[in-house]
């Protein structure tokens, strides 16, 4: 098991997949940049944190933001965004899908 940050959520493994997102390549965290912790998903902070998620201005994209669960490396925004969904440390495969709800931590144009 590797040596992560903190990461919150409800029904968390220790590779940082929940209730909410459970595939074997649900294994990305994100710091909130409201409360700067670590959360599984957005459904987690939603449900644990008691405030909104703040989106991820583009000028901080060189924040470590991103944690990959399966190896503990910790990514940029930038790093994360053009990753092409697999860790660059341990080559570990991330859910392509996740990329639906980068507007929800991300500033991302039109969001």
């Amino acid at each position: 098991m590797p040596n992560l940050p903190s990461v919150l959520g409800v029904g968390i493994d220790p590779d940082t997949r929940c209730i909410h997102y459970n595939k074997p390549i649900d294994i990305v965290a994100i710091k909130m940049k409201c409360c700067g912790v670590y959360y599984a998903c957005k459904d987690c902070h939603d449900a644990m944190a008691g405030h909104a998620i703040e989106l991820w201005p583009r000028s901080e994209w060189d924040q470590a933001a991103v944690l990959c669960g399966a190896c503990g490396t910790e990514m940029s925004i930038r790093e994360y965004l053009d990753c092409a969904n697999q860790c660059p440390a341990c080559s570990a495969p991330f859910n392509p899908r996740c990329s639906n709800h980068h507007h929800f931590y991300f500033e991302i144009a039109g969001s």
